[in-house]
């Protein structure tokens, strides 16, 4: 039985991710949902991208759009994403790629192939949350990427579990019907990165970098 094994937040700690992945004993057919947040803040974003690129040669991946790169895909025409890229990480992000439209030139086709929310049968993986009132289909994308407590401190009317990253805790967050994992990983140099791993009887596992 394939198993989801989720990742989210990385921001260019890619030690931490290599180290993640070393403990995860993967079979070829399990997937990997790597939920956004792959820039900023740490010092290797384009060896993170790299990486997550590279799992692809030995399993599915599905890959999400996070906040910081929803806020770098419309910083040169919009000024507010442009300082939320500045002001959150972003130079870092340049200096990892030796230039601003080096990042595009690299990775654009990957970035612009960003997915907002991946759904199974028992659970939906989205980078920050939903709307809980609002149906799927007629999600804001700047929720999908950017709600925080409206989202965490309600219930949602969909039928699955919720995986979601963008918000920090010192633990994984869980309730009965969702699951947090951004554990301040780039924010925070003590915070481990955390993956999550699922399958669809329900059994959930954790595993953390060191």
């Amino acid at each position: 039985m394939s198993r989801y094994i989720a990742i989210t937040d990385i921001h260019g700690e890619l030690g931490k991710l290599e180290n993640l992945l070393s403990k995860i004993k993967s079979n070829s057919d399990d997937i990997f949902i790597f939920m956004g947040d792959y820039i900023d803040r740490g010092p290797n974003s384009k060896g993170v991208i790299d990486r997550v690129i590279e799992q692809s040669n030995y399993n599915k991946c599905i890959y999400l759009i996070g906040s910081h790169e929803y806020a770098l895909m419309h910083a040169e025409t919009d000024d507010y994403y442009q300082f939320l890229f500045d002001n959150y990480g972003g130079p870092a992000t340049v200096r990892s790629y030796g230039g601003f439209q080096n990042i595009f030139r690299i990775h654009g086709e990957f970035l612009k192939n960003l997915k907002f929310y991946y759904l199974t049968d028992r659970y939906l993986f989205v980078h920050a949350g939903i709307e809980p009132n609002c149906s799927l289909e007629n999600q804001n994308k700047v929720d999908l990427v950017y709600i925080r407590g409206r989202f965490i401190y309600s219930k949602h009317n969909l039928p699955q579990k919720i995986i979601f990253g963008h918000t920090e805790f010192d633990k994984p967050y869980i309730d009965n019907c969702k699951i947090g994992i951004d554990l301040g990983c780039g924010k925070y140099p003590y915070a481990k990165l955390c993956g999550l791993i699922l399958d669809e009887n329900g059994k959930e596992e954790f595993v953390y970098s060191d």
